[in-house]
């Protein structure tokens, strides 16, 4: 049988082989094609330098329904210069795949912001993509959880390893953290990192802290888990108190701090602690941390000063409201309004006006701080920058 089928094979040899040609020279043409495309696109992409170029009218983004948080959120990315250019380098996936892919759909609407004409364009086509991926629309959505979700999708959709880590770097913080049993010398030590550092707004004992450098110095604060909190200890052989503590490894050339205002009371209901917390428009980390919570080389602390980027404000109650966010150009150096599909310049003042007021519940309150280094270690060449 295996001979007799050899030379069927063979007699068929001839017919087989200027099938495989032909098929071949189509999938060449096929690739030709699909490759001239891609250039095109990338060549067309290449042109577009993010909306944080304001050289032009800036562009809002119509509500969809309920999509404020949305809205705000990609405006704070898109206006983030750094951003962009690794958004503008990700590689053009296949036909099939663009309408599920995140960053590609966020590269057409930053497109679509820089060459249209309009006040305001809709981001439709990024609405439907990300509600392939559980995003829906007509949902309140927390800022700082659409933010750590918006960044996983970026992630594990960008193919470029290299654009992955350039990505991780703008926006990573890296901690390490210490538990020392109080009864002996045991003591387990853990490297973690963190998109945002989530900052609480009030102490143990339910004291509003006043301003954001003691919200910092509050969350670094060593913590004492005794009772119900209690760890178990390897060298002791049973649960003894512990105590926690983090030190700061590494801050990222994009820093974003989540202002807990959000208070989860026992009967499993929420509310907003609305009342007044300023914050700095420059911020220097040697001078709010101690040196028993930071563990890093005076190259690294050297860049620890920052200068406030962006701030993402929630009007309303826990159950329902609406956000803005507040974006200063980094070519400009002027703070803007991003209200949905309404755009204003605005002074640091109406800035201001975020710190809170525990009288006015409604009133617009900072609940996403983004600051921006302003000595990076490896400045972008030709960015503008006013830090």
């Amino acid at each position: 049988m295996g001979q007799r089928s050899g030379r069927q094979e063979r007699s068929k040899k001839p017919e087989v082989a200027l099938s495989e040609t032909m098929e071949a020279e189509i999938e060449v043409q096929n690739n030709k094609e699909e490759i001239e495309e891609v250039k095109a696109k990338n060549q067309k992409l290449a042109s577009v330098f993010g909306v944080a170029d304001l050289k032009n009218e800036a562009v809002g983004l119509y509500n969809l329904g309920q999509t404020c948080c949305l809205n705000s959120l990609l405006q704070v990315f898109f206006m983030n210069i750094r951003f962009t250019r690794i958004l503008r380098r990700i590689t053009v996936p296949s036909p099939a795949r663009r309408r599920s892919s995140v960053p590609y759909q966020m590269l057409l609407l930053l497109e679509k912001m820089q060459c249209g004409k309009c006040k305001a364009v809709c981001p439709t086509d990024l609405a439907y993509c990300l509600a392939e991926h559980r995003v829906k629309l007509f949902v309140q959505y927390d800022a700082a959880q659409l933010f750590l979700t918006l960044w996983n999708l970026l992630k594990k959709q960008m193919k470029n390893p290299e654009l992955v880590e350039e990505l991780s770097d703008l926006y990573t913080i890296r901690i390490q953290e210490h538990l020392a049993c109080q009864k002996c010398s045991f003591e387990i030590k853990s490297n973690s990192t963190m998109l945002t550092l989530p900052l609480p707004v009030l102490d143990a004992n339910s004291h509003r802290l006043k301003t954001l450098e003691h919200c910092l110095q509050y969350f670094f604060l060593p913590e004492k888990l005794t009772g119900q909190n209690m760890c178990f200890c390897q060298q002791c052989g049973r649960k003894t108190p512990f105590l926690q503590s983090m030190e700061l490894v590494h801050l990222p050339q994009t820093l974003t701090l989540h202002l807990k205002r959000f208070c989860f009371e026992r009967s499993s209901r929420t509310h907003k602690l609305s009342h007044s917390l300023p914050f700095p428009q420059e911020l220097d980390f040697r001078e709010v941390l101690t040196e028993n919570q930071c563990q890093a080389d005076d190259r690294e602390k050297a860049t620890w000063q920052y200068e406030l980027f962006a701030v993402v404000a929630h009007s309303g109650y826990s159950s329902c409201g609406h956000y803005c966010a507040y974006i200063r150009s980094l070519t400009e150096c002027k703070w803007y309004c991003f209200n949905d599909s309404q755009v204003c310049q605005v002074s640091w003042d109406d800035v201001k006006c975020t710190y809170g007021r525990s009288n006015l519940n409604w009133r617009e309150t900072a609940y996403l701080l983004f600051y921006m280094k302003k000595h990076p270690q490896q400045p972008s060449p030709g960015v503008s920058e006013c830090l």
